[in-house]
């Protein structure tokens, strides 16, 4: 037999422990790569050699109904992102919204400070103002 013909039957034989959840040599995941390592040889036969071995596992495992493990990690992946994304939004409008009220607050102190400095340039002394109670909003996590 030659190898060629011998790898295709290890490909088949593999396909058909891993379709029928007998694994024995791979996690049994549907995957090219756990197909490979079922089957005992490089993934390479699977995407350079034996194209249609691999495009027939796929088509097995579309008819079958099963997402592919891969395909199952990538939406998860996709779901936990675009949590993120909504997270760091509001984290943003906050953020922005926060911003108008900050720039108050140092133009009231900018002021304040002028006046200060005008005064002690006049007397040569500095006068203490009464504490005012300065409402600053509370930034994201603090």
């Amino acid at each position: 037999m030659t190898p060629a013909l011998d790898e295709r039957q290890q490909i088949r034989a593999a396909m058909e422990r891993i379709l029928s959840d007998a694994p024995q040599h791979s996690n049994g995941a549907l995957t090219i790569v756990a197909l490979a390592q079922e089957a005992q040889v490089p993934r390479n036969a699977l995407t350079q050699r034996h194209l249609d071995l691999k495009n027939e596992f796929y088509e097995r495992v579309k008819e079958r109904g099963a997402t592919p493990d891969a395909e199952a990690r990538l939406r998860a992946t996709i779901v936990q992102l675009k949590q993120t994304i909504a997270s760091k939004n509001r984290e943003l409008d906050q953020l922005r919204a926060d911003v108008p009220a900050l720039v108050r607050v140092i133009n009231q102190l900018t002021l304040e400070n002028q006046e200060l400095r005008a005064e002690a340039g006049e007397t040569g002394r500095l006068r203490v103002l009464p504490s005012a109670i300065v409402s600053v909003p509370r930034m994201p996590g603090s």
